[in-house]
């Protein structure tokens, strides 16, 4: 079954994209919406060899309905979504919520808030 995965980071890199899922993926522009963006330190090696990056994006729900994040709604599988599940570090978690286009996609966001 296809599902959305919306990416405002590091899964929007051709590399990171091969490493985690094998393929590049298809998608299109969209915005999270009532989210603001900053950013998380990466303490876990693999991923920082992986993306190059020690910071990575992350977002936080605000609820402020002018708030958006802009990113990639990615045509995604249950298996490419387990993939993306061992990516992200224990900063991020996956939940779904409407975009700005109406549709719905998962999203990492953070998990500490």
């Amino acid at each position: 079954m296809t599902q959305l995965l919306f990416s405002y980071g590091t899964l929007q890199q051709r590399e990171i994209q091969m490493a985690t899922f094998g393929r590049e993926l298809v998608g299109t522009a969209d915005q999270l919406v009532g989210f603001h963006q900053s950013q998380v330190r990466i303490e876990d090696a693999e991923v920082v060899r992986t993306s190059g990056k020690t910071h990575h994006p992350i977002v936080r729900q605000t609820g402020i309905i002018e708030d958006r994040v802009a990113g990639t709604a990615f045509e995604v599988t249950d298996e490419d979504l387990a993939n993306a599940d061992k990516y992200e570090v224990s900063d991020y978690k996956r939940v779904l919520t409407p975009l700005a286009s109406g549709r719905e996609a998962w999203v990492y966001v953070d998990a500490r808030a």
